[in-house]
């Protein structure tokens, strides 16, 4: 039982730095993806004293900004997420050790339980025949 014990947390361990680095590659790119889209919209305006084109781009930069604090609120809520998953996995690995430890121990007792009742029955006829 304790052979194959190691082999697995390290199992986990790799997964979870797979699922980290994947996670955090994702973020990356969705931060690159909405800062290229959102300079596009925040360049400066140029002085055409049009007010329709500075209206439609008030309006472009209203929108993309709400879109932007939607994303970086979602990003944040994602690695709340992540860090709750790998805190609850490490848990859980402590309660299967623990369990395992415990399961172990009990075997053990059972064990020396076992022997001392096949010692006590065996030495148990020897004293009745004497007495006979």
């Amino acid at each position: 039982m304790a052979a194959g014990r190691p082999e697995r947390p390290s199992e986990t361990d790799q997964a979870i730095a797979a699922a980290t680095t994947a996670v955090e590659q994702v973020e990356g790119e969705i931060r690159a993806f909405v800062r290229r889209d959102v300079s596009v919209f925040r360049r400066p305006r140029q002085e055409t004293g049009d007010t329709a084109v500075d209206s439609i781009s008030s309006v472009i930069d209203r929108v993309s900004g709400a879109s932007v604090t939607e994303i970086e609120r979602v990003i944040a809520e994602l690695t709340t997420v992540r860090d709750m998953l790998r805190s609850e996995g490490e848990r859980v690995q402590r309660e299967i050790a623990g369990y395992a430890s415990l399961s172990q121990a009990a075997m053990t007792s059972m064990k020396i339980i076992a022997d001392s009742m096949a010692q006590w029955k065996s030495q148990q006829p020897r004293t009745t025949q004497s007495n006979s």
